[in-house]
């Protein structure tokens, strides 16, 4: 496990989970996503908004301000946006010289739009707004004069446009740029007046048009930064409406055009040999004859007349032609499949345990007959923890027989007894309560404790032992059920659409009461990734299969989720399990294991996760120094509410 940084800052999980309920809230869609990306735009095949890395490394007010102005232009384009004025806007500079700039130039304007009818429906916004034309209004200034100084011409136009278009002063005086844009610029303003007034998509391309027709014999060059992006996407297609097929289809390719004539017979053919790739393969070559396709022509594949339209992910076609016969070897036909065997799961993935652990896997590793070498370390483990089990023993011990011993009859609270309701004429403080049934004397818990295998747990994983040493023995003294998992990612199988992640059950329920159990915890080793969410997910629907009032799941982990695409929803995946779990009745609470001083960062983002229930511990060599005092406190917690 490591921290992961996203764009040179960890995500803070709350944040982004508020972002996308306002996401959802606004559009009234509950399967509207965000994500952070370098600008900001909507993606209708996806349903998610993109929102702008602009905001981040800024003050946290300015970042959430930034953040949420994204959220509110993006939610405002799809019920005021026209899809089919883009669509002509498009087809309209696709030959342009000044493609970039006239595209670019566009998104600004049609911004600008969408926030002025954005806080005439929510004048709540107006504040967010503000910040957000300071913000660019600072950074567009600066990059004027960069560019200025730098002679890159049409970009320091832009950046002029976008500081005119936003300024309160319509007579704001711009730095000379080149000669020939400099007599344009009376032009330029009289069109970006125009923008204050324009209530449509197609009032703002028709300004954008006659922008980029004039600049066109002006501009040398075409913009050499992106600023604002304006998708490739279908958008006469979008305005007619996705269809199904539609929505399956993740991009388009760069070019629209078919191949035109008919085959004739006498096509190239080509014999190289390549590996390929068919659903009957049973493990996948390290390369092999499969391509994604962006750009190319389409052909009549489909048949005369036919034309197929390339789709993402579409494959190379292998054509074999040939004859075959059973042969004289044995025949395999009938034998069922190994269990062992590795299958990837079908396109989709199972969401049954988040979104982002669709494709997930999980394989339980079964634990072995420990070794005289395990059993002879855990030995060791358990007369250096003997001190802390002894005294927690006693402790429980005495709790319990004190709560024996209290008195069930005449009491204040309780089940009323109707046969001491004279007692209401009779006593200034009448005790007309009583306590049904006997307190049981076992304790009526039941914990599951999940340790982290990530590769970064290798000077941590000794220590941590010896702290699970003491919850083990302690919890097996006591006669509480509990097990003990060890959880990771396979990383070296992993895929984009199969993650492997093994639990290895050291301790499991039936067994935690076995005198003899302890040493299959000698058993856990540092392996790979850590997919946090899905481990907690897992433990959770473990434990709500128990019969027990209290649940509790410890969590023993030295940092921040890393899985195969888990760097950006890690976080907020993994608090979202942990949310749900408390939703259940489950109290989670994480132990951080470190050996160094935790800084500021690390803290926010366990805090992200877990909230206020996170022990930290910066020297894991304490830890059972710090187990104590908890697993004291949490037993003592079950008994009272037993």
């Amino acid at each position: 496990m490591k921290f992961i940084k996203f764009n040179d800052s960890q995500i803070d999980s709350f944040l982004f989970m508020e972002l996308e309920d306002l996401a959802r809230t606004l559009t009234k869609d509950e399967e509207m996503e965000i994500e952070y990306r370098v600008s900001s735009y909507y993606d209708p095949y996806l349903k998610k908004m993109y929102l702008s890395h602009f905001w981040g490394q800024r003050p946290h007010e300015e970042t959430v301000a930034g953040l949420k102005s994204d959220v509110f232009l993006r939610s405002t384009e799809i019920t005021h946006g026209d899809y089919g004025a883009i669509a002509r806007y498009v087809k309209h500079i696709r030959r342009s010289p000044v493609q970039s700039f006239a595209r670019q130039l566009f998104m600004v304007f049609e911004n600008l739009r969408l926030e002025e009818d954005c806080k005439k429906d929510r004048p709540g916004t107006k504040k967010v707004f503000l910040k957000r034309r300071e913000m660019y209004k600072m950074y567009f200034s600066t990059q004027l004069r960069f560019n200025v100084e730098r002679n890159i011409h049409t970009d320091a136009l832009f950046c002029a446009l976008y500081v005119l278009a936003t300024v309160d002063n319509p007579f704001e005086e711009l730095p000379s740029i080149q000669p020939d844009i400099d007599r344009v610029i009376p032009f330029l303003r009289e069109q970006i007046m125009r923008t204050f007034e324009a209530k449509t998509t197609r009032e703002v391309t028709r300004i954008c048009e006659e922008i980029s027709d004039v600049l066109e014999e002006v501009l040398e060059k075409d913009m050499l930064n992106t600023y604002f992006l304006l998708p490739d996407f279908n958008y006469e297609e979008l305005q007619q409406g996705l269809t199904f097929d539609d929505l399956k289809r993740k991009s388009k390719l760069k070019n629209d055009d078919v191949i035109k004539g008919e085959k004739s017979g006498e096509e190239d053919v080509h014999e190289d040999k390549l590996p390929t790739w068919h659903q009957e393969t049973s493990k996948a070559t390290e390369s092999f004859l499969q391509f994604d396709l962006e750009q190319g022509s389409k052909t009549d594949l489909g048949g005369d007349d036919a034309v197929r339209e390339g789709e993402d992910g579409d494959q190379a076609l292998g054509v074999v032609q040939g004859q075959s016969k059973k042969a004289k070897r044995n025949d395999y036909s009938k034998l069922e499949a190994l269990e062992t065997r590795k299958e990837e799961p079908q396109e989709g993935g199972d969401e049954s345990f988040g979104k982002d652990n669709r494709y997930a896997k999980a394989l339980v590793k079964e634990k072995t007959r420990p070794t005289s070498e395990e059993r002879s370390q855990y030995s060791a483990n358990v007369k250096e923890i003997a001190p802390y089990q002894k005294r927690l023993k006693q402790m429980i011990s005495k709790t319990l027989e004190h709560k024996r011993i209290l008195p069930r009859t005449d009491l204040h609270f309780g089940r009323l007894n109707q046969k001491n309701l004279l007692r209401l004429a009779t006593d200034d403080n009448p005790r007309l309560f009583h306590k049904k049934n006997d307190p049981s004397h076992e304790i009526d818990a039941v914990f599951s404790l999940l340790v982290d295998c990530s590769a970064s747990m290798f000077d941590k994983m000794e220590q941590t032992k010896l702290g699970i040493t003491l919850f083990h023995e302690a919890l097996k003294s006591v006669h509480v059920p509990h097990e003990i998992v060890g959880f990771w990612e396979d990383t070296n199988d992993a895929t984009e659409t199969y993650q492997p992640n093994y639990f290895q059950h050291v301790i499991d329920f039936s067994s935690s009461y076995k005198k003899e159990s302890g040493s299959e915890i000698m058993q856990l080793e540092p392996m790979e990734d850590n997919r946090d969410g899905f481990a907690i997910r897992h433990a959770s629907q473990s434990l709500m299969k128990r019969s027990e009032k209290q649940k509790f799941l410890l969590v023993f982990s030295d940092g921040e989720p890393a899985a195969m695409g888990y760097e950006q929803n890690g976080v907020v995946d993994t608090h979202e399990a942990v949310l749900l779990a408390r939703k259940q009745g489950i109290e989670v609470i994480n132990v951080f294991l470190s050996n160094e001083p935790i800084d500021e960062g690390q803290q926010t983002t366990i805090r992200n996760i877990y909230g206020k229930y996170s022990i930290l511990v910066e020297d894991v060599s304490e830890l059972p120094n710090v187990l104590f005092p908890l697993l004291k406190r949490l037993l003592h917690k079950s008994i009272q509410t037993g």
